[in-house]
């Protein structure tokens, strides 16, 4: 099968911006740098002043996160089954415990009411995934966590730029972590980011992504606890630099792409559509368009349809899998109907393609499509 020419996601990066990194390559200073404070100090504005540390990635920023909460064997950290393998994976490597919850069927959201049931002594922080097109309930999520002495560790991978009453995620709240893979809001290659409440923890962050190195008086170094190496090289964060700068022109792109799919996108038997908008923007970012295919009302299965809009030139993904229903969710404590909506959504949903690069005419393209193979299998 020859390769789809709408691609599921495509990064915007201009010739200034390889030119900017070009140079970074023949200054010789390409580890972590002038550059990667450059990239901390732009994020950090964009936090409304709140500290932020640049790590490799989304995946290690969670795993500091953790470890910067003082969470590990014996300890418990609440989550949405509905998110990707990252937060499981860096709950179960710090040697916590993963406890499962259910999502919303439409925003996708964590359910915060099964969060509260789900508390025992032995709980040490929430990890909510926020999802395109709604974010999780912030008032109410950190309400929760004030009154049960909790920490929060908020999963912002997808939703960079997008806002909660008229302020970005990452500018309140306690943790926060974001990612910078070519897929997402805007890419610094591979990379992401932790927001932070003080001075005092952006230190502990910066001893924690290099090696758990410590600086002593007489000029030695020390290690008290056992770091990772996540230290974000120069180069890198030179494209991020430029790519925060042009975020707004992408989250007015990706807008006006979500508006035409909620304008154009029709299906029978329907598709549930992911929560639309109440105003022009809405606050949200909208790194990706999910829908969760009326499966049941069909002749044909997830794949199938998938193939469908491959041989059509459309490229399609998958977001996301139920955590608690994987290998690793299930060998702690994972099981079949723990989670009902995001195991339906985990069968259901297929994620179509949004990103700067496209054009209206592609989401036109996109929603013909679909209706058309919907249609014909339906049952």
């Amino acid at each position: 099968m020859a390769l789809p020419d709408l691609k599921f996601a495509s990064p915007l990066i201009d010739e200034e911006t390889i030119a900017g990194a070009a140079e970074v390559l023949r200054s010789g200073h390409i580890a972590s740098g002038p550059w990667v404070q450059k990239f901390e100090a732009e994020l950090s504005r964009f936090c409304d002043g709140r500290p932020v540390r640049a790590l490799t990635s989304a995946t290690a920023a969670v795993e500091v996160a953790l470890q910067l909460c003082g969470i590990g064997p014996g300890d418990e950290v609440i989550t949405s089954a509905q998110s990707f393998f990252t937060v499981l994976n860096m709950i179960v490597k710090v040697g916590a415990k993963p406890v499962f919850v259910d999502c919303e069927l439409v925003t996708r959201n964590i359910d915060l009411g099964q969060v509260e049931a789900a508390i025992t002594p032995r709980t040490k922080a929430i990890v909510p995934t926020h999802y395109p097109g709604a974010l999780a309930d912030l008032d109410a999520l950190y309400a929760l966590a004030e009154r049960r002495r909790l920490r929060v560790i908020e999963d912002a991978a997808l939703v960079l730029g997008s806002r909660w009453k008229g302020r970005n995620v990452g500018a309140i709240g306690d943790l926060v972590t974001f990612s910078f893979h070519p897929n997402k809001n805007i890419t610094s290659i591979e990379g992401g980011a932790l927001v932070v409440n003080s001075d005092a923890e952006a230190k502990e962050v910066e001893a924690l992504r290099f090696h758990g190195i410590r600086h002593l008086a007489d000029r030695t170094r020390d290690v008290a606890f056992p770091g990772g190496k996540f230290n974000l090289p120069d180069v890198n964060a030179r494209i991020g630099v430029a790519q925060l700068a042009r975020l707004p022109e992408f989250l007015a792109k990706r807008r006006a792409l979500a508006d035409r799919y909620f304008a154009r996108f029709a299906s029978d038997p329907a598709c549930v559509l992911p929560p639309r908008p109440e105003s022009a923007d809405g606050g949200q970012s909208w790194n990706m368009f999910c829908v969760l295919l009326p499966l049941e009302r069909m002749t044909m299965s997830r794949r199938d349809f998938r193939e469908a809009l491959e041989t059509r030139g459309i490229a399609t993904g998958v977001s996301y899998e139920a955590l608690n229903l994987c290998t690793l969710g299930r060998r702690h404590g994972g099981r079949d109907g723990q989670c009902p909506n995001a195991e339906r959504i985990a069968r259901e949903t297929v994620t179509l393609p949004l990103h700067a690069a496209m054009t209206l005419a592609d989401v036109d393209r996109v929603c013909a499509a679909a209706s058309e193979v919907i249609a014909a299998a339906r049952g």
